[in-house]
């Protein structure tokens, strides 16, 4: 036992030294994001979004297939969507993850309540929500500010403005959409950091969710589209694994407070 906890302290501390590197890496490099790499990103999401609307057209194809029965026995579908040859752009990199879960006993006007209930947020998405206000907000459309931070060995402040989106096929069937229009990440003192400064640990991220009321209950997915710095040559074999998981445990921790948030 002894043995083990010593083994995760030194891959803890490995890893929080090759993250060091990262740091000192980025902070020589970063800045704003190539052009060409944001091109890149958008031209992607043109193309998610148009496959969305499509889905969104008709009911029975509203929620991209999965395992439901597993899904409705509790359990997290998480699938990686984005191909490698589309994930990588000048000095970037596209992450594209779709999540779905299972609300038993949830309608969808409750999970709708849910999502637009910002200044929730901080209650029920904590500890990754600091903060969360509608700076305006009606029946189609919010305008969102949040603070969120990110975890993993290292932590990650963020202050993050989204531009959000409702859509409904009809009282069963909704999707958001929430584009982010600014990121910025926030240094120790609490204020943003220069665009020399940053780090480049997320530059854009959209969320698009989809939610189906049948079954007694809710299905939802999250599909979660963000770009990122690139890996050092050198460091892809440490600190590649990291960077996948961050997006894919931000999923899973979305989708379980959701579902936790619609017992209440």
């Amino acid at each position: 036992m002894e043995h083990g906890r010593l083994d995760k302290v030194s891959r803890a501390a490995a890893l929080a030294a090759i993250l060091s590197l990262l740091t000192v890496a980025a902070g020589a490099v970063c800045e704003e994001p190539d052009p060409v790499a944001v091109a890149g990103f958008d031209a992607y999401v043109r193309g998610v979004e148009a496959r969305l609307d499509a889905a969104h057209a008709r009911p029975e194809t509203y929620l991209e297939p999965v395992d439901w029965q597993r899904v409705r026995a509790g359990q997290l579908v998480i699938q990686r969507l984005a191909p490698k040859d589309a994930a990588e752009v000048p000095g970037a990199l596209i992450h594209d993850w779709r999540g779905t879960a299972f609300a038993p006993g949830a309608t969808a006007a409750e999970f709708e309540r849910v999502l637009r209930d910002f200044a929730a947020y901080p209650k029920e998405f904590a500890p990754q929500v600091v903060s969360a206000q509608a700076a305006a907000q009606d029946a189609d459309h919010a305008l969102a500010v949040l603070r969120v931070r990110q975890q993993h060995v290292i932590t990650v402040v963020l202050d993050t403005d989204y531009d959000v989106r409702y859509a409904r096929l009809d009282q069963k069937h909704g999707a958001i959409a929430s584009r982010s229009t600014r990121v910025e990440e926030m240094g120790a003192n609490g204020r943003a950091l220069s665009a020399a400064a940053e780090h480049g640990f997320l530059w854009r991220i959209n969320t698009y969710w989809s939610y189906e009321e049948r079954d007694g209950g809710v299905y939802m997915q999250i599909e979660s589209l963000s770009l990122t710095r690139s890996i050092p040559t050198g460091l892809g074999w440490a600190v590649g694994p990291f960077v996948e998981n961050v997006p894919r445990e931000s999923i899973e921790f979305t989708l379980r407070a959701v579902c936790a948030a619609l017992k209440n």
